[in-house]
């Protein structure tokens, strides 16, 4: 008979708890502590107690970030539940050709982000091919300004944020639909239910708990987006930097030998506040739902 440790399972779940420890435990303790003092990323920084909070409360540039943000929501959040679904539906069928399809849509995502911006940047420019396309079929007279108007760049970047996102979301769509059996289905038609009521009443029901999840990782994304906004405001954040996201005004404040990483630490915490609220509240609903 094999005589076992008391400590045999804590050696070997050890790494990993020293691993979770130093880089994600430690980080957010540090960021709370941090969030209390003006330090510097040079600079150990004092105690200032609720100085940076605030300074939250003043700061307008952060309440266009915050309006970014929460457009941003609003607009990928609907888009994003419903498109990949539908997609989905669509690919899961079993016609010619349908493989190189599930392929194409799925390309977007491997991609990098920074990569695609990059390309999205170039089509979209006042010389680029929108523009050049736009006016040549005379839909448009002068260069529209994608990425120089303030809500033109924001809607640019969240079409980017959509169309980079249909394929993740698709697949993982694809595995709940394979979950809901054929014969529901089969059983509906025969009552003689259409396709629309098929699809909300058999479907819809059968993949709600993955539109709740996918409902949150969309919550969170756009509440944290970075990629997208950067790279086609080429880092300058938009016209006047009113088109920033919260993320990349906590990276302007922390970075260089004067950032304010006290401030920049405040403003992380007011982002994980404010993205736990999207999460909450689907879960919530969800619950009433069941």
């Amino acid at each position: 008979m094999t005589h076992r440790r008391w400590f045999t399972p804590w050696l070997l779940a050890g790494p990993a708890l020293i691993w979770l420890a130093v880089f994600n435990l430690w980080p957010a303790a540090n960021t709370v502590i941090l969030s209390f003092t003006n330090a510097k990323p040079l600079g150990g920084g004092r105690f200032t107690g609720l100085d940076n909070y605030q300074r939250v409360l003043d700061d307008d540039q952060l309440a266009d970030a915050l309006l970014n943000s929460v457009i941003y929501l609003l607009i990928c959040l609907p888009l994003l539940t419903v498109l990949p679904l539908l997609l989905a539906l669509l690919v899961q069928r079993r016609l010619p050709g349908i493989t190189f399809f599930r392929t194409a849509f799925y390309t977007p995502v491997v991609a990098s982000a920074v990569v695609v911006a990059l390309i999205w940047g170039w089509a979209l420019n006042d010389r680029g091919l929108v523009n050049g396309v736009l006016q040549q079929t005379g839909l448009a007279d002068s260069a529209v300004p994608f990425l120089t108007d303030r809500w033109l760049l924001l809607l640019s970047a969240i079409a980017l944020t959509t169309w980079k996102g249909l394929g993740y979301y698709m697949v993982i769509y694809l595995s709940a639909l394979a979950n809901v059996g054929r014969e529901l289905h089969e059983a509906a038609a025969v009552d003689g239910a259409g396709a629309l009521r098929r699809f909300l009443h058999v479907t819809l029901p059968g993949v709600r708990p993955t539109m709740v999840l996918v409902s949150v990782l969309i919550s969170v994304s756009s509440l944290r987006v970075f990629s997208e906004l950067y790279v086609l405001s080429n880092g300058t954040g938009g016209p006047g930097g009113r088109d920033m996201s919260v993320v990349m005004l906590i990276q302007m404040y922390s970075r260089g030998f004067n950032g304010h990483l006290g401030y920049a630490s405040a403003l992380s915490l007011l982002l994980f506040l404010i993205t736990l609220g999207p999460m909450l509240l689907l879960t919530r609903l969800n619950r009433k739902a069941a």
